[in-house]
């Protein structure tokens, strides 16, 4: 499949989306949104792809929505709309697949950038990068998820003076509050990035996924309901390929090769 707005390359088993709009530091439209959401479900259907890449080229992650865009269709733009056909089902791509998803946060992830970042489930940032939910500067609340994301990672009073402040987070600070995983030199993230996605590539790839829907589903549940769903997921992660490889490699003493599955 072939993509204007993003770039996608799938190699040893790391899929790789590059948000492609550098000269609007990767502001989505509408199409840019159809192209990342359908590029998540290329990998998620593509079995030789087993961890996932999002970046951005040039100077930024993303800036979040076009919106020049947005004013040049005034008028014949409802954002609830626009939410729900456009943002929403590209969030929730990310967060029901069922392989890992590091975000290479290389330069500024503002609005609904910032909600597609949070949606990663490893972030390793440059130091170069920033975090900022841009939405009161336009008299917006925040959406793409940050609502949902940003108080989980930082809690809520921090979460809120970044919605009603607007203020950019640097990389440093955004480790210190949770929102990333590490912070490295921006001419080292492509090599950290790697270093991170090829074991995940080649490790028990089936319970990675697994563990994701526990720990997303563990949110609306009480304890007993998470005890009772973590045996169930966990009977499942045993009847694998991985779960036996696994445990002759640890009384052979010796690395397993997963397949995940």
């Amino acid at each position: 499949m072939t993509y204007d707005t993003i770039l996608y390359d799938a190699l040893d088993g790391v899929a790789t989306i590059t948000l492609n709009r550098p000269r609007s530091l990767n502001a989505f439209n509408d199409q840019m949104i159809r192209e990342t959401t359908a590029a998540f479900k290329q990998a998620g259907r593509d079995e030789s792809v087993r961890c996932l890449v999002i970046t951005g080229s040039g100077r930024g992650f993303s800036s979040g929505q076009d919106l020049a865009d947005v004013q040049s269709r005034e008028g014949d733009f409802a954002i609830g709309a626009h939410l729900r056909h456009g943002y929403h089902k590209l969030i929730r791509q990310m967060v029901t697949l069922e392989k890992p998803i590091i975000g290479a946060i290389n330069g500024i992830a503002a609005g609904a950038g910032c909600g597609v970042a949070l949606a990663t489930d490893i972030r390793i940032a440059s130091d170069r990068a920033s975090f900022m939910l841009a939405f009161s500067k336009v008299g917006l609340v925040p959406d793409s998820g940050t609502n949902y994301f940003l108080p989980r990672l930082i809690g809520y009073a921090r979460a809120y003076e970044m919605a009603i402040t607007a203020d950019k987070i640097p990389a440093a600070k955004a480790l210190e509050w949770g929102m990333v995983n590490r912070v490295v030199p921006a001419d080292q993230l492509p090599e950290a990035v790697a270093a991170w996605a090829r074991p995940l590539a080649t490790g028990a790839t089936l319970a990675y996924g697994l563990t994701k829907r526990a720990m997303h589903k563990s949110r609306t549940l009480d304890l007993d309901e998470a005890l009772a769903y973590e045996a169930y997921l966990q009977e499942i992660a045993s009847r694998s390929y991985d779960y036996k490889e696994g445990v002759n490699a640890f009384m052979e003493k010796r690395q397993p090769q997963f397949k995940g599955s």
